[in-house]
Order: C-alpha cells, then sequence, then structure tokens
C-alpha cells in the first residue's frame, strides 16, 4: 500500500515513549519475569518493524504477531529473537515456520499429528517450536481440558520434530472492574499449570491488564504486553492506570485550504452542515479511507490549542473543519495528541466511534506516513 510521504499527513510515533512503557512494566513484575513485545497489526498501527526492534533493544526477550507473514517479515528484517505467531497456521505452512525459527501456537492433538505425518512425507528435520495454547474461558483457541493437554505435551516430548517452548491462555475480562470471571479463568489456567511436573521455557498468561490490575495472581514467567506499551489503558476509562505510561503515537495534519464561508451554504455529503452566519472554513488532507473514523462528523480537531468542530461529514480523502479565524495554509492541525494545554487522546475518539482505543489504533492504515522520534 501507497505511504503518503508527499502530503502532510502523518502518524508521529515516538520510540522513545515504547522503551519507557516496556522499562515501566519490567519494575513491576517478579525478579528475572520476561516480556514479550505484541506487535501484531502493524505494531498496533505504529510500524512493525521499527516497534519491534525498538522492545528488543528495551529488553523484551521476544515479540508475539498474529500471522507467520508478520514473523516472517520481522526475520527479514533481521530481528533474531523470539517470535511466536498468536494465531493458528496452517499446518501445511508450519514447516516455514520451523525453518525461520519462528514458535507457532498449537491448539489440538489433531495439528499435531497433521504435523507429524507431513513432517515424515516431506523430511522436515528442523524442530518445530511451539506453544500449546490453553483456553481457560476466552472460546477462541486452545486445549480445553488438562486431558487432551496433557495428551499433546506427552505427543510433543515424544516427537524430535517439536520443541516444547511455551504454554498460555488469555483472558477476557481482566481488564473489568468484575474480576470474578478472571478468577475463574486464573483458575482454570492454574489446573494445567500444576498437572505438569516439567514446564516449558515460556509460561505467559498475563496480557497488558492482567500486567496492570492483576501482578499478584500472574503465575508464570513471562507478560505479553501490548496495548500498555503504545501508552494505553487496556480498560479505555474503567479502571485507573497503575503503571506510569506515556502515549507513543499522535495523528496530525495541516490545513491545505482556506476559505470563507457565507451564511446558509453547506459543506459536504448531504449538505448536513449548514453556516447559520459568515465563518471561516479550512479543509484537511486526510479522510476514513486513512483509517479516521466518518463517524467522527461533528466531532473536534485541535489548531493552535484551541478545539474546533469537523463541520459535515468526514469524506474519504478530505475533511472540513471551523475556524475561529484564518490561519494559513500549513498550519499544523491535530486529530490524536496534544496542542498547547489540550489534548485529544484514543479513549476519546473511542468514545465518540462507539468502539475502543484499540480499534482507533490499529484502524489507521498505511497511506498515513509514520515518522519516528525519540
Amino acid at each position: 500500500m501507497i505511504s503518503g510521504r508527499l502530503r502532510d499527513t502523518k502518524l508521529i510515533v515516538n520510540l522513545g515513549a515504547i522503551r519507557h512503557n516496556i522499562q515501566e512494566q519490567q519494575k513491576q513484575l517478579a525478579p528475572n519475569s520476561k516480556i514479550f513485545a505484541v506487535v501484531k497489526a502493524n505494531a498496533y498501527g505504529n510500524g512493525l518493524v521499527p516497534v519491534a526492534q525498538t522492545a528488543i533493544k528495551a529488553g523484551a526477550t521476544g515479540t508475539c504477531v498474529a500471522i507467520l507473514d508478520e514473523a516472517l517479515e520481522l526475520r527479514d528484517s533481521g530481528i533474531t529473537s523470539l517470535i511466536l505467531v498468536l494465531g493458528i497456521t496452517p499446518v501445511e505452512n508450519a514447516h516455514i515456520a520451523a525453518e525461520a525459527g519462528v514458535s507457532l501456537t498449537v491448539g489440538s492433538l489433531d495439528w499435531l499429528e497433521d504435523y507429524h505425518q507431513l513432517a515424515i512425507a516431506n523430511h522436515w528435520t528442523k524442530p518445530l517450536k511451539v506453544h500449546l495454547g490453553i483456553d481457560s474461558g476466552m472460546g477462541r483457541i486452545g486445549f480445553t481440558t488438562v486431558e487432551s493437554f496433557n495428551e499433546a505435551v506427552k505427543f510433543v516430548r515424544e516427537h524430535h520434530e517439536f520443541e516444547f517452548e511455551g504454554m498460555f491462555t488469555h483472558f477476557a475480562t481482566a481488564d473489568s472492574a468484575d474480576d470474578s470471571y478472571f478468577n475463574k479463568q486464573v483458575n482454570k489456567w492454574e489446573q494445567f499449570v500444576s498437572s505438569l511436573t516439567e514446564l516449558p521455557p515460556f509460561v505467559h498468561m498475563a496480557n497488558s491488564a492482567t500486567g496492570m490490575w492483576h501482578r499478584e495472581k500472574i503465575t508464570a514467567n513471562t507478560v505479553r504486553m501490548g496495548i500498555s506499551m503504545y501508552g494505553q489503558n487496556p480498560s479505555g476509562r474503567e479502571l485507573a492506570a497503575t503503571l506510569d505510561l506515556q502515549p507513543v503515537e499522535q495523528l496530525v495534519t495541516s490545513i491545505s485550504f482556506v476559505k470563507k464561508l457565507k451564511a446558509g451554504e453547506s459543506v459536504s455529503y448531504g449538505a448536513t452542515y449548514t453556516a447559520q452566519e459568515d465563518e471561516w472554513l479550512a479543509t484537511l488532507p486526510i479522510g476514513y479511507a486513512d483509517g479516521y473514523p466518518r463517524c467522527m462528523t461533528g466531532y473536534k480537531v485541535l489548531v493552535d490549542g484551541q478545539f474546533c468542530d469537523i463541520a459535515g461529514r468526514v469524506c474519504m480523502d478530505q475533511m472540513m473543519i471551523r475556524l475561529p479565524k484564518p490561519y494559513p495554509v500549513g498550519t499544523r492541525v491535530v486529530l490524536m495528541g496534544r496542542s498547547g494545554d489540550k489534548e485529544i487522546t484514543a479513549d476519546d475518539l473511542a468514545d465518540q466511534a462507539g468502539t475502543i482505543n484499540y480499534e482507533i489504533m490499529t484502524n489507521i492504515n498505511n497511506r498515513v506516513h509514520r515518522v519516528y522520534t525519540d
């Protein structure tokens, strides 16, 4: 996909904040605990390779991605540390992971048996590193009974084409004030852990929310740090953050056109906004095709430390805003971030869009050029 380098719209990513957030989490963990930096979905929109490289240098033991293609992109960039694919990889492609030294999530004995047969038939000899996923209540992927899990562990240990590198689970409600379901999942997880006399090197059950609000219940040696690494609260506004997090990204653009809108004149598709009096209007070179939600119509941006309303519907590639006075073309506009003493956060945008901060961040697509600062 084309990156709009010649358009003055960009996502500014502060790599120093990535380092700070990792170090803040590390300080709160038990000695010798490890961190996996979750960089799936283009590092939550911030740029897969630069963020992964920064996280590793900041002390992360490894990285987590969603699909094998992301892992291979990291390997091609020169990253040699552990990379775990969190989703299920088609068994016929798993040998690619083995050759690249990429670890895969496995959630069923059938998958292991199928890979075993393929390895024999194709003479694949390099061991495949596996992390056995446990479904303790997320209902997504993984082993649901201790018996089936132990069968898989036995199979992996008996066949040389596998390396039992890790086991993990994922929590559905770790970011909720009501911890009853979370505790139910923890109890189930502990049954799986206690069923083994010898644990694999990496045992991970803590996501960002667990690492923030349930540190005392972590029965593992590794934390998967996701949205908190990007300076965001996993719960949105439900729970107060317990780490000193710094937001990593700012979404900015600049005024591309300024005009005087006469009273009675309308703006944008559907003519949904009509000026009640003469006013100044600016056009911005960003729209919903860049991942800025169309439902932001009627919301606000920041110009010169002042909130300015979005006028009319957000278009595919452009949008219009009301100005308190004429500003020159090229004036900076902040859609997410700080201007003066005012700020628009990912949570603010999520509230307006009726979604979560995760979606706001990951929706900013590659047409928005990334600029990295330190």
